[in-house]
C-alpha cells in the first residue's frame, strides 16, 4: 500500500504543480498588461518597469491561494483518468486496492493541500499584499475609501469614540486623523484632529495634533471650551493597523486571527459585522476545499476511457472548478445582502460539491 500511496500522491503532485504553474504565468501576465497601464499614468511619479515587476510579483501568493483548489481538481482528474485509460488503475484495484483505501489515500494527499493553502493565505498573501501596497503608496498616494476615509468606533469604559481616517499607507502611517469623543449619553467632549498619526504596538501617536475639549466647571456648571496643540499626542487605543487596513481595504486579504479580532471589535461597538463574519468562515472552509476537489476527481479513476476522452473529462473539471468558484463567491454576496448565517454561508458550497462528490462516488464505485 505504501507503494501504491507513493504513486498516485507522486503523480497527483507533478500534475497539481504543472497546472497552477500554468495557472499563475496566464494571470500573472495578465496582471502585468494592466499594470503597463499604471506603469504609462505613474510615469512622472517615478513609477519604474522594475516597480511594476516587483508589484506583479508580490500577487503571485495571492493567485497561489485562489487557484490551489481548481488545479488540484484539474490535476487529479488528468491523472485518475490517464490511469484509468492505461489499465494502471485497473491493476491497481486487481491487486487489493479498494475504493475505500483510494479515498483514504487521497484525502491524506488533501491534507497537505489544506495544509499549503491555510499558509498561503494566512500568512504569504497577506504579507505579499501589504508590500505591494505600499509600494504602490509611494507613487499613487495612501489608500482611501471616498473623500471622507475610513469610519471606526471604539468603546473605553464610560466613553464613546468616533475616528476617522482619510487615507492610510497599509502599513503604520495614517493622515488626517479625526477622533471625536462622546459620553455614554451622546454629549459631545472632545475632537482631536492630526494630520499625521503613527500606528505604535496599541497606541496612536498623532503628529502635531490639535485638541478641542468642552468641560463643565465644578462651581458654575456652565461649559468651558479649551484648545490645546500637542507636537507629539499618545492615544492609547485597540484598534490595531489591521483594522484600519480593513476599513479602507477589502478584508479578503486579512488573516484568520485579524479577521477574528475586527468581528469582536464591531460586535463590542454595536456595528454590523456580517460581511467580516462571512469572510473569516470562508477563510476557514476555503482550505477544506482542496479535500472536496480529490473526492470529485475519484470517480474518474473508475470510467472506461477510449484514446482520445482525457482532454474532455480535464475540461469537465475546469468547468466544475470554475462552477464552484462563482457559488462560492455568488453564496458570499447573497449571504450579505440577505443576513444569513455566515458560517453556513460560507460552507454551503463545499458541502453542496461534497454531497455531489459523495453520491458520484457512491453510484459509479460503490454500487457497482
Amino acid at each position: 500500500m505504501k507503494t501504491v500511496r507513493s504513486l498516485l500522491h507522486g503523480e497527483i503532485i507533478r500534475a497539481v504543480s504543472f497546472v497552477l504553474v500554468c495557472f499563475l504565468a496566464l494571470f500573472l501576465f495578465f496582471d502585468l498588461v494592466d499594470e503597463l497601464q499604471n506603469l504609462t499614468r505613474l510615469a512622472s511619479q517615478g513609477y519604474k518597469l522594475h516597480h511594476a515587476l516587483l508589484y506583479v510579483a508580490l500577487k503571485t501568493p495571492t493567485h497561489i491561494y485562489e487557484l490551489l483548489p481548481i488545479s488540484v481538481l484539474i490535476g487529479c482528474i488528468f491523472v485518475m483518468a490517464r490511469l484509468a485509460q492505461s489499465s494502471e488503475f485497473t491493476i491497481l484495484r486487481t491487486g487489493g486496492l479498494a475504493p475505500l483505501k483510494a479515498l483514504s489515500s487521497l484525502m491524506q494527499l488533501g491534507l497537505i493541500f489544506v495544509v499549503m493553502a491555510f499558509l498561503i493565505g494566512d500568512y504569504a498573501a497577506p504579507w505579499a499584499d501589504r508590500q505591494g501596497v505600499q509600494i504602490k503608496a509611494k507613487f499613487q498616494g495612501n489608500l482611501t475609501v471616498g473623500q471622507t476615509g475610513a469610519w471606526l468606533k471604539e468603546r473605553q469604559g464610560d466613553r464613546h469614540f468616533a475616528v476617522n481616517v482619510r487615507s492610510f499607507d497599509g502599513i503604520s502611517h495614517m493622515q488626517n486623523v479625526r477622533i471625536h469623543e462622546f459620553t455614554e449619553a451622546g454629549l459631545l467632549l472632545a475632537i482631536t484632529t492630526a494630520p499625521h498619526a503613527e500606528i505604535e504596538q496599541g497606541v496612536w501617536q498623532l503628529q502635531q495634533a490639535e485638541e478641542k475639549s468642552i468641560q463643565t466647571t465644578a462651581s458654575s456648571k456652565t461649559l468651558q471650551f479649551r484648545a490645546l496643540e500637542h507636537a507629539k499626542l499618545a492615544w492609547p487605543t485597540e484598534i490595531s493597523a489591521d483594522m484600519v487596513a480593513a476599513a479602507v481595504l477589502s478584508p479578503d486579504r486579512m488573516k484568520t486571527w485579524e479577521l477574528f479580532n475586527y468581528m469582536r471589535h464591531l460586535s463590542s461597538n454595536n456595528q454590523n459585522a456580517q460581511r467580516y463574519e462571512i469572510e473569516f468562515w470562508r477563510k476557514v472552509f476555503y482550505p477544506l476545499s482542496c479535500l472536496v476537489m480529490l473526492v470529485m476527481a475519484l470517480p474518474f479513476a473508475y470510467l472506461h476511457f477510449r484514446s482520445g476522452q482525457i482532454a474532455g473529462y480535464v475540461f469537465g473539471g475546469v468547468l466544475a472548478g470554475i462552477s464552484f468558484s462563482l457559488l462560492n463567491n455568488l453564496f458570499s454576496f447573497a449571504g450579505n445582502l440577505q443576513n444569513w448565517q455566515p458560517w453556513l454561508t460560507a460552507a454551503a458550497p463545499a458541502l453542496i460539491y461534497s454531497a455531489i462528490s459523495l453520491l458520484g462516488f457512491w453510484w459509479m464505485v460503490l454500487r457497482q
